[in-house]
Parts: C-alpha cells; structure tokens; sequence
C-alpha cells in the first residue's frame, strides 16, 4: 500500500492526519484499499467532490444529499440549468481540477440552532436539518464548499482519482411523488485504477447482454406502451423459452410431492382483508366492483391454496401437503420503477405452498433449500441466503413471529448453512428466507424465497387432526424458486448473455438447405426433433447460403446445421456446433441421440 493511500481515525471515525496518528492518537489507521469501509469512505468524499465541482460550474445550486448507495454514490441537488448525460464529462474534468488543489478536507460541529441560522436561505438544507435528530450538526469543508454530513471522509482531495459519473436521473426531494423533482448524478469511484477498469468493463458487458435488447435482437418478448406499461407480451421464441422451463420445473415438483393446484386470479375483497392483504398491501392492488361487490386480482397466490387445503379434512398423515402453481398475479407498480421483465405489473409466480405441523419445519425448509440448489446449480448461479425479520407493517403476535424466525434460524444453523440477517425485511405475514444469487458478471439477484407463515393459518381457520385426534393449526410455509418466471428468465438472459443451455434454448437446432432440392430434407429432420419435442427451424429463404447461415448464427442457437447433396445422400448432416465452436459430421441418427442426452441434462 503506498503510503499517501493511508490515513488515521479519531475514536470518532473521523480521518485526521495522512501520516500519524499525531501525540496522543487512539484511533484506527484507514488503508483506502477496496474494502467496503474503504470504498464506503472514498465513494463518500468523491459525492462532495462532484458536488464542489458542480458548484463552481453552476454557482447557482443547491444541494440536498449524497449518500453512499449499492451501486456507488449520488447527489440530488437543484440547479436552473438543465443537466443531461453529455455533461458528465464536463463535471468529471472539473473534479479533476479540483483534485490537483489539493485541497484538505476538513471536519467542524456547530449546533443545529446555528445551522439553521447558517442555512436560512436554503430550503433544501433546512429539509436536511430537520431529518438529523441531533443537537449537534458536522459540516465537512473543502476549500470553498462545505455541506451538511456525518463523515468520516479522506483527509484531502488528491486521494481521489479513480472515479467515473455514470448516469443522470431525477428524483422526487425526500422521495415523495408530490414534492420538487431534483436532478439527480450517479457515479463510482474505487481506490485503484485496475478496480475501476474492471467495474467499467463490467458496465460494458452489462449493456451488451441489457435483456430488454437481447430480447428485441431474439424476439423473446415486447412491450407496447399503448396496451399498457408493464405489461409483457411474449413472442413465439420467448414462449417457448418459458414452455420448457414450466415443463422443467414441473417435473421436478411432482418428482418432490408437490400437487398442481390452480386457484382464480380474482376474489371478493372480504378475503383480502381477512388475509390482512388489504391493510398491508392494498394500495399494491387492482380492485373492482361486480354486482355491487368489490373484489380484488390477486397480488398473491396464498388464499387460493388455503380454500383447496381446507376443502376435505386433513389429518397429521398428510402433513406436510405441498401444493404448487404457476400463478399470475397483478402488483400497482409505479411507474418510474418498472424495468422490462424485472418489474412488470402482471407475473407468473412458480408459486408453492406447504402445510406442516411446527416440528416439521426444519425438514421442509431444508427439503425446500436442496431444490433451491438443485435449481441454481443447473443453472450456473452461486447464490447466499439471508434471514429476513419483522417488518414494521405486519400481522401476528411478536411471540408468534419469534417462534417462526427462530424456525428458519435453527433450519439453516443446524445444518451448517451460512445467511446473514436483514432486520425488517420480512414479509408483512412471517419471516423468511430470501435466496440471492450472482450472475455470470457478479451482480447479485434476488429470486427464491422461504416464508414462515403461522398468522394465515389463523385468520382463515385452517386445522388438521392430530395424532390425538385434537384440532390443531398447521403451519403455512410460502416459497418460490425462481421468484417470477419473468424476472428469472431476464436475470437468464443477461447471465447467458442469449446463449442458452441447450435444454431451454427457444430455438435448438436451425438447418441451413444449400439448394432448394435439400429442403425436403431439412423439413423431415424438422418433423423428427419436433416429435422429441427438439424445437428447430429451417432456414430457405430466398438469400446466398452465408448469409442464411451469419442469420442463423445472429440467434444464438446452439446448432446451425447445413444440408447439402451429400448429407442427404448419406442421411448425415454437417453440424455447426456454436456451443463448443466447432464443425463435425454425424448421422441423423446419432445427431439425434446427442441432442436427446442434452435434454436430459435439463432434469432437475
């Protein structure tokens, strides 16, 4: 580490000096490698370093915050000047002027009655103030800007350079709909060169395989704004992509005791506010009035399996009873969050619901966690899990909620399987588990999820007979491995990047007829993949024969397969393999055993 990348904290977490500690130092010694402190304290400093650049561009600003986030840091400010993408440059050069000032970053308090005198004529740090419940305000300076923050930041200005401003959005001020919309800029720094070189490569790639484009360039599924946004409409090679995944999945349910169930996508609303759905979830859904009756489409699939549970007496015998369905539900989603298949406003659920008595709740957990591995296994994903506890809008007793969580707890603790903790996090009806899992670029998803449900149960009077033949309250466990079929099948896209496994691949196989005599053939091979449910196409049009095969290859199939005289005559065909990259010959027939052994690699 070289030594102008080290710095030291007060007890405070305050950085004081770049060289020592100084007489008397108890704090910690800060190495700006890229660490999460680290990078959390970078990312920091280089929000106020932009904003001191906007400043001097626009002297007319006025700042609101910057915070660290996920994905880097921002500031939402307010200027007279409109600001778009093609001024990020402009700001970035200026921050780098910034820097070779050298201009310490320094660290003074004042008292919240001070700084409301300070900052009387500007509303937007007026609105800070009275967010900070504090007595005692900090201010960080550098040079002639100074803003309103809790720090800690880098002790000077040179000991930041690798930054990168990404993009410019709006943003409504303290995030409510009908305030002001703020300009808002994003941007990422990192403590090393090569870090911020792999991040923006990173960026690249992600862009390349956006699944909003790879599913216009592959036909998978549109939009149309006019019908209603968020709303998809899958084309015929997204149809089938999807076709063999529910088929895949199915397979695997039933080979694990899961019953097909379908229950309907709207109800009277009396039952959403039994459920509680009403008063936690309401303004997520659509509701309606038939025969001066409200009813309510369903944002979940949880009531419809309770009715089929209670529908015949169950006794202790058939517990745990799973049900499943791939249910569509419709969520209110605003607007300015929806993201092509991401965040739509109708999905299909591979929904599953599990009735069990509490002694049985680590076995189906754990049941529930080896699907979940089986499934991102097949899938090349690496995935973590994390605990998620009681929300602040929820249904149930506290005890009731400690019994379910300490449930999930033991499931995964006891078996020695890893999670982390997300305080209130949960759902509004029990705890769960949610699965996160990491893409071929290292982003991280969230998909599959484990609930714990006691407080259904109650509300809508589900019992099963005991061994003592008492009345008892099973528990409701909620999952889903892939979360939605439409958020999944995006997150595959951009993990593949249109390169699927054989196995789900809408298109498998594309034959390529040299002459017009040859497609007779090409069609016969057609018919006989389509027996084995191999989805394939022939490829005749009326264009050169490489230009037909580069438009085979644009799709990303995993066989492009040209038939010429000779393949006929023989009953061969040459096989393009894009897969593995490379050109061999085989017979039909052993053509066709290769690509039913690579079906079968899709069984879960």
């Amino acid at each position: 580490m070289s030594e102008n990348l080290i710095g030291y904290s007060d007890n405070q977490g305050n950085i004081v000096d770049t060289q020592s500690g100084g007489e008397g130092f108890v704090g910690e010694v800060i190495e700006y490698d890229n660490s999460d402190k680290a990078l959390e304290i970078i990312r920091h400093s280089t929000a106020h370093l932009m904003a001191q650049a906007i400043t001097q561009l626009y002297p007319n600003s006025q700042f609101f915050v910057g915070p660290v986030v996920e994905e880097g840091f921002y500031y939402d400010f307010r200027t007279s000047q409109k600001i778009g993408e093609e001024d990020l440059k402009k700001i970035e050069n200026k921050m780098k002027e910034l820097i070779k000032q050298k201009h310490p970053i320094e660290k003074y308090t004042i008292t919240k009655e001070e700084a409301l005198v300070k900052f009387a004529h500007d509303d937007l740090k007026l609105a800070v103030l009275s967010r900070i419940p504090d007595e005692e305000v900090s201010i960080y300076r550098q040079g002639e800007f100074e803003d309103l923050c809790r720090g800690p930041h880098v002790p000077a200005l040179n000991f930041l350079h690798h930054f990168k401003l990404t993009r410019v959005a709006g943003a409504y001020l303290g995030g409510d709909e009908k305030a002001e919309m703020l300009t808002r800029i994003y941007g990422i720094a990192f403590a090393t060169k090569e870090a911020l070189k792999e991040y923006l490569f990173m960026i690249e790639e992600a862009k390349k395989r956006d699944h909003r484009k790879l599913g216009n360039e592959l036909e998978l599924f549109m939009f149309d704004e006019e019908a209603g946004a968020g709303l998809p409409f899958w084309m015929p090679k997204g149809a089938r992509l999807r076709s063999k995944l529910e088929a895949i999945l199915f397979k695997a349910h039933r080979k694990r005791g899961y019953e097909p169930v379908r229950g309907p996508e709207i109800l009277k609303s009396d039952m959403w506010h039994t459920s509680g759905h009403f008063a936690c979830y309401g303004e997520n859904m659509y509701l309606t009035v038939i025969d001066e009756q409200e009813y309510g489409i369903k944002p979940m699939n949880c009531i419809g399996h309770i009715e089929i549970f209670k529908q015949s007496s169950k006794s202790y015998r058939d517990l745990p009873y799973k049900m499943f369905e791939y249910g569509v539900v419709h969520r209110h989603e605003k607007s300015g969050v929806l993201n092509g298949l991401l965040r739509v406003r109708e999905f299909t659920q591979d929904d599953a619901h599990i009735f069990c008595t509490p002694q049985q709740i680590q076995e189906v957990v754990l049941e529930v966690v080896e699907f979940v591995d089986a499934v991102m296994k097949k899938f090349d994903f690496n995935y973590t899990m994390e605990i998620s506890t009681k929300p602040e809008k929820a249904i149930g007793e506290d005890a009731v909620w400690e019994l379910a969580t300490e449930g999930l707890k033991n499931a995964l603790t006891q078996n020695h399987l890893p999670y982390t903790i997300d305080e209130g996090g949960g759902a509004f009806y029990g705890p769960k588990i949610d699965v996160k899992i990491t893409d071929a670029l290292g982003r991280k998803w969230q998909c599959a999820t484990i609930q714990v449900d006691f407080n259904l149960p109650e509300r809508f009077d589900v019992e099963y007979v005991a061994q003592d033949n008492s009345r008892q309250r099973p528990v409701m466990i909620h999952r889903a491995i892939l979360g939605s079929f439409e958020r999944f099948i995006a997150i595959l896209i951009e993990h593949y990047a249109g390169e699927f496994p054989f196995f789900i691949a809408p298109t498998q196989v594309i034959f390529v007829p040299i002459g017009e005599k040859n497609i007779d053939y090409a069609n016969t091979l057609h018919t006989m993949l389509l027996d084995e449910d191999i989805d394939s196409e022939v490829l005749s049009k009326n264009e050169s024969l490489n230009k037909r095969i580069r438009m085979a290859e644009k799709q990303r199939v995993p066989y492009v397969v040209v038939i010429g005289d000779e393949e006929e005559a023989n009953g061969s065909v040459a096989v393009r393999d894009r897969r593995a990259k490379e050109q061999y010959n085989l017979t039909k027939e052993e053509f066709m055993v290769k690509l039913l052994q690579q079906l079968k690699e899709g069984r879960i």
